[in-house]
């Protein structure tokens, strides 16, 4: 087990750093670079074009640029941002609440009401249930976020007045109910897929368990059907969905991207965007990095936890 864990882990440290070396090449690469925003200003000449990218270390050889940058960032600097001077670590997690917030409350509605859905729908396998179950989830993976975005902030935000249109909190307010009330909308939104995507899932999943022998077996037996389904059945059908959530994790970031800008949610996506938008490439850097990091310790947990589920994952 501990080769296994070890080999994993390996394998994700290197995948790290050739995603670091990617963003790094095309950020610096792109159009207007990182001295852009500096020669915005009509007072900067190019004597102080060339003093601060002296000052930045951008006068150097890119992979000089790039071993300096990430012998920095293993040693906990991330740099500093260009727009305010604060350190990369620390405008990151001074948003990083909010995501964590509308992405937890979004996993747990996806995981609570796709897996219901996906588990009904096996067992009533081609009924009237299963086929609008199959529809609706066609639908919400073709519908893109923030067009569901717009039309949830129209209908209930401008039309009826149930939700707030935005923000993460009413200012001056900032109680638990008023964080519940603004949470409700992007937290629906950004679950919308996931859940379609768990449903669908957890239907194959369920699907293939009540077929196998032992089950059969076990009807055979007169066992009833509840503990058939609770004791045998969910608990094989649950096994593949660890991997599947390990995957759903880079779907889940892209998607709060998405709904924390139509919303104006003042978490990651919305900073990321942002910094984009300012040429703030050192904390757009430490969100891709943040980002990549979390994505790989998901799937490496989910891989490890299957091995121990498993037996057979890392014996092969």
């Amino acid at each position: 087990m501990a080769r296994y864990v070890l080999n994993r882990l390996a394998q994700a440290v290197m995948l790290l750093v050739i995603v670091s070396a990617i963003g790094f090449a095309l950020l610096h690469l792109a159009p207007g670079g990182p001295l852009s925003q500096f020669a915005a200003s009509a007072q900067m000449t190019q004597e102080d074009l060339d003093r601060v990218s002296k000052q930045l270390g951008l006068d150097r050889p890119l992979p000089i640029q790039y071993l300096d940058w990430f012998g920095r960032m293993l040693k906990g600097d991330w740099g500093k941002s260009y727009r305010d001077g604060e350190a990369v670590l620390s405008v990151i997690s001074s948003h990083l609440g909010a995501t964590l917030e509308l992405m937890t409350t979004a996993t747990i509605i996806a995981v609570l009401l796709g897996c219901w859905i996906g588990i009904l729908g096996a067992l009533r396998r081609y009924s009237l249930f299963d086929s609008l179950a199959t529809v609706g989830a066609m639908i919400a993976l073709s519908i893109p976020t923030f067009w569901f975005g717009l039309v949830t902030i129209y209908v209930f935000s401008v039309t009826l007045g149930w939700l707030p249109a935005g923000n993460r909190e009413t200012v001056g307010d900032g109680s638990f109910l008023d964080l519940l009330h603004h949470l409700i909308a992007p937290a629906m939104v950004l679950a919308l897929v996931e859940t379609a995507m768990w449903g669908r899932f957890m239907r194959s999943s369920m699907l293939e368990v009540i077929n196998q022998d032992y089950i059969r077996t076990a009807r055979a037996k007169g066992m009833p059907e509840w503990r058939i389904l609770t004791v045998h059945a969910l608990r094989n059908a649950l096994l593949p969905m660890i991997t599947v959530a390990g995957l759903q994790f880079p779907t889940l970031l892209g998607g709060a991207l998405v709904a924390e800008t139509v919303f104006t949610w003042p978490g990651m996506g919305r900073l990321f965007l942002d910094s984009i938008g300012y040429r703030d490439y050192p904390v757009v850097m430490g969100i891709l990095m943040f980002s990549a990091t979390m994505v790989l310790i998901g799937s490496l947990m989910a891989d490890i936890l299957y091995a121990v589920v498993d037996p057979r994952i890392r014996v092969s």
